[in-house]
């Protein structure tokens, strides 16, 4: 559990003192041997006062909790709570950074809303030198205090309003605009972002090349004329859009294409992109012995008639994203059950054939269904050895149930 005591910026200080660091450690070791929140707060305040206790013991639950986005670097670096949540997981951070770079060494980057500094990291591995701005003292000391515990060179980090700065000293900008409201939770409209969509826009403007993150729900309006989109996914969860634009920006648009929709999977470094705001469609056909979920990102960019034509499928309903085939192809763009039942839903006549099937434990997953997942797996009071997944979806205006057992995505049916 996250401690609730906030983390401000002279308690952060303290932590880089050599006391700080000595608290921070004994923090660290406390919550690795399994001391609960209460308990390490009550060991540090026998050598520490409360606020550097506070704050080391903060810093300390953050670092566990970093792993899954920094991995091994967690454990030298710092976090605030928001910064922690927004920042670019680190894998999704090379990948863009690796883009940057390829504009030719040296490149010196302008890195406006920086947050805690998780793309400055990947800029500065990457070979680029970057100028890093946010307007809250508190990220810019833990963004900073970051690129020195990580040994990053050609790195500079200030206290500054991002529309102040002038992007046309820089080969490349990159915008991160803050998406959390100061009384927490996120911000999905972009018109609400910090620095808001006008502003971020008129930098992009006055770049020579520029890359903005954005939310995964970001509509295709917001993208500048002549730029790619570029949706993102990591292990099958979407994580961002990426906006890039000027040199960054897609070669050859299709004629009369406003921008580029693309979509990739990482780690592998699978992409598919098409041309144009309006995505193709699917066909639609009813339903084949096999049902394909396309990936997020496919989704996010549109791209679903492009993984529908890799796997010969098509469309149960035209409004919704689950793909259906009689044959079973092998794609990291979808994943893929084959559907062992149909039936029109109800709870009752699901339950019946799970219990039939002597199935105890299910997964379930829905599109264009109202249902209340929990409700339903209570209700069906399962009991059995087998296992299934129940896709719950519509076709027109009728409501089903799809049994299914999951295809292990390594070959190719006959």
């Amino acid at each position: 559990m996250l401690p609730s005591w906030p983390v401000d910026l002279e308690a952060f200080l303290r932590l880089l003192t050599p006391p700080g660091r000595r608290a921070l450690d004994e923090a660290v070791r406390l919550i690795a041997e399994g001391a609960d929140v209460v308990a390490a707060a009550a060991a540090l305040r026998r050598t520490h006062d409360p606020a550097l206790s506070s704050a080391a013991l903060t810093q300390a639950v953050l670092r566990r909790r970093a792993v899954a986005k920094f991995g091994a670097d967690a454990e030298r670096m710092y976090f605030t709570p928001d910064g922690l949540e927004q920042a670019t997981r680190a894998e999704v951070a090379a990948h863009r950074a690796a883009r940057i770079a390829a504009l030719g060494p040296p490149v010196r980057v302008a890195d406006v809303c920086c947050g805690i500094g998780g793309d400055l990291i990947a800029l500065a591995r990457h070979g680029c030198a970057v100028d890093a701005v946010d307007r809250d003292p508190l990220t810019v000391a833990v963004a900073r205090a970051n690129a020195e515990a990580l040994g990053l060179t050609g790195v500079r980090v200030r206290t500054g309003d991002a529309a102040e700065v002038d992007p046309r000293g820089y080969r490349a900008l990159f915008a991160d605009p803050a998406r959390r409201r100061s009384t927490g939770g996120r911000v999905f409209d972009p018109m609400a972002y910090s620095p808001p969509w006008p502003e971020v826009a008129r930098l992009v403007e006055r770049s020579a090349a520029a890359c903005v993150k954005a939310a995964p729900g970001l509509p295709y309006g917001y993208v500048p004329d002549g730029a790619e989109a570029e949706w993102v996914s990591f292990a099958g969860e979407v994580k961002e859009a990426a906006l890039w634009c000027g040199d960054l920006g897609p070669d050859g648009l299709a004629p009369g294409a406003r921008i580029r929709r693309r979509a990739t999977l990482l780690p592998s470094g699978a992409t598919l992109a098409a041309d144009g705001e309006e995505p193709r469609r699917a066909e639609t056909g009813p339903a084949g012995r096999y049902l394909y979920e396309p990936d997020g990102a496919a989704i996010r960019a549109g791209l679903v008639a492009e993984v529908a034509e890799l796997v010969g499928g098509r469309l149960l309903d035209p409004h919704i994203a689950y793909l259906t085939a009689d044959r079973y192809v092998a794609t990291p763009w979808a994943a893929c059950y084959e559907i062992a039942e149909m039936l029109p839903f109800s709870a009752k006549r699901l339950r019946a054939a799970l219990r039939e099937r002597g199935v105890g434990e299910v997964t379930i997953k829905k599109r264009g269904s109202a249902v209340d997942v929990e409700r339903l797996r209570r209700d069906l009071r399962l009991s059995g050895d087998a296992t299934a997944v129940v896709v719950l979806t519509r076709i027109g205006a009728k409501a089903y149930a799809m049994i299914c057992t999951t295809m292990r995505n390594h070959a190719v049916d006959g």
